[in-house]
């Protein structure tokens, strides 16, 4: 099938480092991966709607039958979006996509829907962090070559440290909108107050980003540690982006963990330098 302009759409205007991996792929693999990647647009954008809480959790409802085993498939989500329930489900007929992680997404997203989260408690971020991110770990090593469960430590590693990249990057930004990711053990140590209006700017702030620092770290290590030799020529869009996520984090202990505002991007330049340094340092 010819892959939906919906879809497309949102992964080029999403601004997403991802794209930059996932577009040299071959075909097959890089529609399924497109497919997988507005899905999860679509989902976080529900999430982070301003309807009431109720429809958005309707709405995520209607998701959810649509992608269980013997849900009403595409018919059921809103007809904006048919278009990419319909390339998702052409992704896991193809590709054998376990349906208990597409679900896991919306679990994730439903946590977001509810309310902004402040402060949750370390068990309830890892949680968070293993639905929407471990979850797309785990869809994408199928994709890119590397089935079977092979590989799926070092993918869910891999996605949790990217989403705790993230929350460290974002970290002002979601204070403006009154949320907080840091875990509630981690801001009482460091004596952070748990109040997003109070978090940037504030002197304790640093010693609390670099705690997560240290958590992304341990799930960047365990993720090189568990990733299979017979998947790293497979899995090389996923070491690619490993490696730029795992820079960035460095690059924002370089500037000081006590400076989140601006968040820290990288440049196009700087990517590709690390992508190529990525790429030929292990084949």
């Amino acid at each position: 099938m010819t892959l939906p302009r919906r879809v497309r759409s949102l992964v080029e205007s999403s601004g997403t480092s991802f794209y930059w991996a996932m577009r040299f792929l071959p075909r097959p693999r890089r529609e399924a991966m497109y497919a997988v990647y507005a899905y999860c647009r679509v989902l976080d954008d529900i999430a982070d709607g301003d309807t009431a809480t109720a429809d958005r959790e309707a709405t995520l409802a209607a998701w959810r039958d649509a992608v269980r085993p013997g849900g009403r498939g595409p018919a059921g989500v809103p007809d904006a979006d048919r278009p990419v329930a319909e390339a998702l489900e052409a992704a896991v007929a193809h590709w054998d996509l376990p349906r208990a992680e597409l679900i896991a997404l919306i679990d994730g997203m439903e946590m977001d829907a509810r309310g902004p989260l402040v402060a949750p408690p370390l068990a309830t971020l890892e949680q968070y962090c293993r639905r929407v991110a471990g979850a797309v770990g785990l869809l994408a090593v199928r994709i890119l070559g590397c089935p079977e469960g092979r590989a799926d430590s070092f993918a869910v590693a891999l996605g949790e440290a990217f989403q705790l990249t993230n929350i460290l990057r974002d970290v002002a930004e979601d204070a403006r909108l009154g949320r907080l990711y840091l875990p509630r053990e981690v801001i009482t140590e460091a004596g952070l107050p748990a109040d997003p209006a109070a978090v940037p700017g504030h002197p304790n702030l640093g010693a609390a980003r670099a705690a997560v620092a240290d958590l992304a770290e341990a799930r960047y290590r365990k993720a090189v540690n568990t990733l299979p030799a017979d998947c790293h020529r497979p899995l090389w869009a996923a070491r690619v982006m490993m490696a730029l996520y795992h820079h960035l984090l460095a690059r924002m202990a370089m500037r000081g963990w006590d400076r989140a505002d601006p968040p820290l991007r990288l440049g196009r330049g700087e990517k590709l330098a690390v992508a190529v340094s990525a790429l030929v340092r292990r084949s």
